[in-house]
């Protein structure tokens, strides 16, 4: 059997998912591998803005446009660690690079240049992160709680989180009104 590798892809909540944590979320899957995988839920957004985390972090701010930036909830994992998804990559002290356009950025370093007005183009913030040991996630494929598709920067960074979800949905290119979240067999 050939392992799927789900990095640089959504993962997208079934309707049928019940767990609060993930119900109708859009995952991006940051790393995937034989040990687990991990992702940020981009479309959870908190009721915080990037300039409030500044300042609690005691970071001097500068007022700019990304200071009004919301804050995703990233995950139930780790919810008092913060998470920037990015692009570009650029050179900062602690990135796990996505793909050659993508990072995710875990240093003070990335989040003090956004403060002062610099740093990324593009960004999401996010506190905590999705997690799934060792073939938890293909196991949870397989029980139809999630369908996946080839991620889109266009719905990671430019839309409405409110969007995210059936933007993500329409890139899968089918009506999930019609599927059936239990699990068959032909």
């Amino acid at each position: 059997m050939r392992e799927t590798c789900l990095t640089n892809q959504f993962l997208i909540a079934m309707p049928g998912l019940a767990d609060p944590n993930f119900f109708h979320s859009v995952t991006y899957i940051c790393e995937h591998n034989k040990h687990g995988a991990m992702g940020i839920v981009i479309n959870q957004p908190v009721d915080l803005t990037l300039g409030e985390v500044v300042d609690y972090l005691g970071i001097k701010n500068g007022h700019n446009e990304k200071m009004r930036q919301t804050v995703f909830r990233g995950g139930p994992v780790e919810t008092d660690r913060g998470f920037v998804l990015h692009n570009p990559l650029g050179k900062w002290e602690s990135t796990l690079n996505v793909t050659p356009r993508i990072g995710l950025s875990t240093s003070n370093d990335i989040v003090e240049a956004l403060a002062r007005g610099e740093g990324p183009e593009h960004c999401l913030v996010a506190l905590g992160y999705a997690g799934w040991g060792a073939g938890q996630l293909e196991r949870e494929l397989g029980e139809n709680a999630w369908i996946n598709c080839m991620a889109d920067e266009q719905v990671l960074f430019h839309m409405d989180s409110a969007e995210r979800w059936q933007a993500a949905v329409s890139l899968v290119g089918i009506d999930l009104n019609h599927l059936s979240g239990d699990v068959g067999h032909a």
